[in-house]
């Protein structure tokens, strides 16, 4: 059920918990379309709120957190104060927590955040601005933290509390085992954490290990608390904390208990809620065909049994009665839903050559199809893809392959120092010098110069045509993008902009594709394939009025850490054991990303053992739903414009 946003703050989740579909939450929670549109109904709030105690000669308290999930509503506020006159004169902040220990100036430091997203762009005052100080003495910490709480208890508590929430469920720095009612403390920091704080600090042995953050019962104290969760790897710890039992392992689902707060999650976040993975365990559904696909799919993987032999029984004892109402027999239900997934599956992905193609996922015709595949990073096309790379290649279509970004971020400076002392070997020069002195003497703050991130893009650069030399593809095939968001020689990139855009529209309008395969992985731990892929569909939307755009079909690749449900797969591409070797072989060019790459995120495995394993499992659920069995299948998505 989505609220209108008027009701966001009012309905709290004993009133919500009134409706049959929402009876297994135990928080109050509101689902958006997207992160943008959730993020602007949050920043009205605080707006409001603000403003509320302007008119009453009240100061505001706001506790705030960091991270990439607030980063939207503080865009909001702030441009709601340049254009709306929004003042914060009214308002005292405080943070709730730092990493410990972190000088306020380190670029990974909250202090530094806050200031960059926030604090320099409104009219706070200075001294109403309270961050946990990641410098203070071990000595003095511990008095330090009780100085900290007291000081919001000087204000009467919080007005409103600002929250994420992490893997681990923690909120705030309050990991697995925190008390119910602990206070500002320091705390060590969970390893699940730390991973997730990797990309940020280029690799997660430069994560500090301890932080100071605000306590369970401090964040419990606040009058009003929103939660906001993005993306499809917030789904687990978010279906936990909302309607798992509350347990210091799980610390988000101490929040049951407060009488004022609401979760504030995107689609992908809420998608392992009860009411929206499986509504037929909640409430009666209007059954449209890709619910019905849906329902059939889980209910063969819940019982393990074949699509096929699905019965009456099966379908009745797990809420699906009123499906086989409309349905009919299971029997018939089943043929129905089995043939489904079986036309998924082609060996041709660029469309068979005259063939019967009103049950394939791509068209006959034109026989050789013109091809972009669009890769965020300089691997992410053999890593995802592949195989169907290898193929349409093979089948002897167009290929064009376009790096995205550079990816220079992705190569350690020990790899960079590595290159560099060879070309210093054959070719000396006072520029390779230059970088030689630089990575030697490199900073944890300091940013990488415009040479040292030209030699890594360079490396990332040859790697790629590594890869697509081996597959076969010409070089003059292969488009180094390089867009300008991407180009700022941190982790944090720049928003996309018109420029980005247009490169990608004269890509487009230069080889006027039939097919675009495009990376639709938005749980990418460091963001690029989401805004990738927000280029693609701004290009996508600029040049749709086309003639040729009317015969381009984009499809939608998943990345390293995902892969699509059974049920969303509208392309399956089938590899046989020695195309697995051969995407293997492709990927291994990209030597720098092999042994320890620095993006890691949770999962320690290799990209190549990622991407075989998740094949191999995607095979797995298609021979488990009664589908042949295959060494590996790559999966697709359609995208409709």
């Amino acid at each position: 059920m989505r609220i209108n946003i008027d009701e966001l703050q009012n309905i709290t989740h004993q009133e919500a918990g009134k409706f049959e579909e929402t009876r297994f939450e135990k928080i109050h929670n509101v689902i958006f379309s997207s992160s943008y549109e959730g993020s602007l109904v949050v920043a009205k709030e605080i707006a409001d709120l603000i403003k509320k105690k302007q008119a009453k000669k009240q100061p505001c308290i706001l506790g705030l957190a960091t991270g990439s999930s607030p980063i939207r509503v503080y865009e909001e506020l702030v441009r709601m104060h340049h254009e709306e006159g929004l003042s914060f004169t009214n308002v005292i902040t405080f943070n709730l927590d730092e990493y410990y220990p972190m000088d306020r100036y380190n670029i990974q430091s909250y202090h530094y955040f806050m200031h960059e997203h926030l604090f320099n762009h409104i009219d706070i005052l200075p001294e109403n601005i309270h961050i946990p100080d990641g410098k203070v003495s071990p000595e003095e910490l511990y008095q330090y933290c009780i100085d900290y709480e007291m000081k919001i208890k000087s204000y009467g508590g919080l007005d409103f509390q600002l929250l994420g929430i992490g893997r681990t469920g923690h909120i705030g720095f309050n990991e697995p085992g925190s008390h119910f009612n602990s206070g500002t403390r320091s705390i060590t920091l969970d390893h699940v954490t730390r991973a997730d704080a990797a990309p940020a600090f280029l690799g997660i042995d430069n994560v500090p290990r301890k932080a100071i953050t605000m306590g369970i019962g401090t964040i419990r104290n606040a009058k009003r608390i929103v939660l906001l969760a993005w993306g499809s790897k917030k789904a687990g710890i978010i279906k936990k904390s909302i309607e798992g039992e509350i347990t210091p392992q799980i610390p988000a689902t101490y929040l049951q208990e407060h009488n004022n707060v609401t979760f504030v999650l995107d689609d992908d976040a809420a998608s392992e809620l009860t009411r929206v993975k499986t509504p037929w365990l909640v409430t009666s559904c209007h059954w449209t065909e890709s619910l019905k696909l849906k329902a059939v799919v889980w209910l063969s993987e819940f019982l393990d049994k074949s699509i096929l032999k699905l019965t009456d029984k099966d379908y009745n004892d797990n809420g699906m009665s009123g499906l086989l109402t409309e349905e009919g027999t299971a029997y018939d239900l089943n043929i129905k839903m089995f043939n489904k997934m079986q036309h998924t599956i082609t060996g041709w992905p660029g469309g068979k050559p005259n063939a019967d193609d009103s049950n394939r996922p791509e068209r006959a015709f034109p026989a050789s199809k013109r091809v972009i595949i669009f890769s965020p990073h300089p691997d992410d096309d053999v890593i995802s893809m592949g195989g169907t790379f290898d193929r349409l290649i093979e089948q002897g279509h167009e290929v064009h392959v376009a790096y995205q970004t550079s990816g220079n971020i992705a190569v350690s400076d020990e790899e960079a120092l590595k290159f560099a002392e060879i070309a210093h070997n054959l070719n000396p020069s006072d520029q390779i010098s230059s970088i030689i002195r630089f990575l030697k003497n490199k900073k944890e703050s300091d940013i990488d110069t415009v040479e040292v991130r030209q030699l890594k893009a360079h490396i990332r650069r040859s790697e790629s045509l590594g890869a697509t030399r081996y597959l076969g593809l010409k070089d003059t095939n292969v488009h180094f993008l390089d867009l300008p968001f991407y180009e700022t020689g941190t982790i944090k990139k720049a928003n996309l902009s018109e420029a980005d855009i247009e490169i990608m529209v004269n890509l487009i309008d230069a080889i006027k594709p039939h097919q675009i395969y495009a990376a639709g992985d938005l749980a990418d731990p460091h963001g690029t394939h989401r805004v990738c892929l927000n280029a693609l569909t701004s290009a996508i939307d600029a040049l749709k009025d086309k003639d040729y755009m009317n015969d381009c079909w984009v499809w939608l690749y998943r990345g390293a850490w995902h892969e699509w449900e059974s049920y969303e797969i509208e392309m399956a591409v089938p590899m046989s054991p020695d195309q697995v070797l051969r995407k293997r072989r492709a990927i291994f060019h990209h030597q720098s990303q092999k042994d320890g790459v620095m993006f890691q995120g949770e999962d320690s495995r290799e990209f190549w053992v990622r991407a075989e394993d998740r094949n191999l499992l995607t095979a797995k659920k298609y021979n488990a739903l009664g589908l042949a069995d295959y060494a590996a299948i790559e999966a697709f998505k359609r995208y409709y414009f």
